[in-house]
């Protein structure tokens, strides 16, 4: 079609090109798989064997506690039986294990091991506070709270039901 101008595929654009700047989703997009990615980067750094996902169940783990599988799956966002292997694998590394629940003895709670607590407190949590600290390397601290309050507001806003 003559005179119709076509754009190029956004999977193909970079954040720096102008003429064809990526949508909102797929910044977030990019930014979310390179984060996962310098995040593995960091955790294989200290020899630590762990996924992004397994990274993320044991940043909630320690965050919340004791709580069942349903909760923390909610947490991190996975499905029950992505979430089974996944404990399943962490349990057998020994960075966390199920206990029953005090009031019901049908159900389990999940919690950190010792050991489970020295990793995240000791390598874990640093590898992530690298990623993003590297992450905003070219923003001042005024840029970096404004980048959280909109991201924030984004999130409000998506998960406003009204």
């Amino acid at each position: 079609m003559r005179g119709m101008k076509t754009e190029a595929p956004l999977l193909h654009s970079t954040p720096g090109d102008p003429a064809h700047p990526p949508s909102l989703g797929m910044l977030l997009n990019m930014v979310r798989a390179e984060i996962v990615r310098a995040v593995e980067a960091e955790l294989a750094k200290q020899d630590l064997d762990l996924s992004f996902t397994q990274f993320l169940i044991l940043k909630k783990a320690h965050q919340l506690g004791a709580v069942s599988a349903t909760e923390l799956a909610r947490a991190v966002e996975l499905d029950g039986g992505a979430m089974t292997r996944q404990l399943d694998q962490l349990e057998r590394k020994g960075l966390l294990r199920r206990t029953p629940h005090a009031q019901d003895r049908r159900a389990l709670r999940i919690e950190l091991t010792s050991a489970g607590n020295a990793v995240w407190q000791n390598s874990a949590s640093l590898c992530s506070e690298r990623v993003m600290a590297a992450a905003q390397r070219s923003m001042t601290s005024t840029e970096q709270a404004r980048l959280h309050d909109y991201l924030g507001r984004v999130l409000s806003a998506l998960r406003d039901k009204n």
